[in-house]
């Protein structure tokens, strides 16, 4: 790279050696306690980004008030925003239509994973769903453009669903979920030959969690006997072990998330029995009345929110993963996921491995997998990779 172009006529912000070296190991983001000077930026704007000796590192989104102050769209000079997010809009769009199958509901725009900062689409048949994260991406120029690209899509119509808490920490006026273009907010969309219900105004962030859609069809490959999916939300794992198991037990805290796992049951013709409850007493009860099964999928929300919540976050895996273990019987399958991001990889191995060993159940690991790939990783920025779904074997 070189460091020796000048600086373009923009609000510069310069940051620390620490910040300059984050940008040269190939991460986007620069957090504010590596901003050296910022003064009078305004919110969301485009910046051009140099070190401590001027040299320029890049063009970013600039956020007033996010502890990610600077959120890198390009180490070039930027000098047509508004066609830079159409390309980009575009290059997502095309990388979908390469990796994506058996779907018509998969993420469209993954923010810096598509380099796009601060956007995520999802497309759920010809729904569109849209979430806006950041200051620069709730501009008005850069509304029109992403409302401009998704339109050429010919979706039947285009829903921004609205986190009330994101927009009060980037300082954004309070706005509501609903219908940005058309009038459709609910549609049946498919997953490996799976229909489900979808409620675009409904449901968490912008819907179902089309992440797990390839560990959906990984696990129904092994699934077999007697199954119990905990957290089992809307029934994506449960409605995919139904093709292969004799019974299937799905069960959630949620009773609307329930009500609409059984529609869904109805849709494909499964008979499935939904249990209210919270999970981790459940496993806790089945485990000691010493209820047996040969498939039990784990699939919580995220336990470790940051890194404080690390220690507290790695006991609760480990209960659970010990609970399911009592369960099972030989020869059975554990499906068990982490969509914490500071739960490592090697950290979620190990706190299965040290369940294994205290309830004395020998383990075969068949599968250890991610996200689907409509949800790419950034190897240099590993915030892109959060999910983790190994699937093992009990032995004995």
């Amino acid at each position: 790279m070189s460091f020796n172009r000048p600086v373009p006529e923009l609000p510069r912000a310069r940051v620390s050696r620490r910040g300059a070296q984050r940008i040269e190991d190939g991460h986007v983001w620069v957090y504010r306690s590596d901003v050296i000077s910022a003064d009078g930026l305004p919110s969301g704007c485009l910046v051009a980004v140099t070190d401590e000796r001027e040299r320029l590192l890049g063009t970013a989104f600039y956020s007033s008030a996010s502890q990610i102050a600077i959120r890198l769209l390009s180490r070039e000079l930027i000098n047509d925003l508004e066609g830079l997010l159409r390309t980009r809009i575009q290059e997502a769009v095309a990388y979908r239509e390469r990796v994506v199958r058996d779907t018509d509901a998969y993420r469209l725009v993954f923010s810096e994973a598509d380099f796009l900062p601060g956007l995520i689409v999802d497309r759920y048949n010809g729904l569109l769903s849209m979430q806006v994260l950041t200051q620069a991406m709730d501009a008005e120029s850069a509304r029109t453009v992403i409302l401009s690209e998704l339109s050429s899509l010919q979706p039947a119509a285009i829903i921004e669903r609205v986190d009330p808490k994101i927009r009060e920490l980037e300082q954004l006026p309070a706005r509501s979920s609903g219908l940005v273009q058309g009038e459709k907010t609910s549609t049946i969309f498919s997953m490996n030959g799976v229909k489900f219900h979808f409620d675009a105004l409904e449901g968490q962030k912008t819907g179902a969690f089309l992440d797990q859609r390839e560990n959906y069809a990984a696990a129904a490959q092994y699934a077999h006997g007697e199954a119990l999916d905990a957290f089992c939300y809307q029934g994506g794992f449960a409605l995919h072990l139904a093709e292969r198991c004799s019974k299937v037990t799905g069960a959630d805290s949620s009773r609307p998330a329930l009500e609409i796992a059984d529609q869904n049951a109805a849709l494909n013709g499964r008979e499935i029995e939904w249990i209210e409850g919270n999970a981790f007493d459940l496993l806790h009860d089945y485990s000691h009345a010493r209820k047996q099964y040969d498939t039990i999928v784990l699939d919580p929300p995220a336990f470790a929110k940051s890194k404080k919540n690390l220690h507290t976050a790695l006991r609760g895996y480990k209960e659970l993963n010990l609970r399911a273990l009592k369960m099972l019987r030989p020869g059975g399958v554990l499906v068990s996921c982490s969509c914490s991001y500071h739960v490592s990889q090697a950290d979620f191995l190990a706190v299965i491995a040290e369940a294994g060993r205290d309830v004395h159940r020998d383990l075969r690991l068949l599968e250890l997998r991610s996200q689907a790939k409509d949800h790419p990783i950034l190897i240099n920025v590993p915030e892109t990779a959060y999910l983790k779904c190994a699937i093992l074997l009990v032995i004995r």
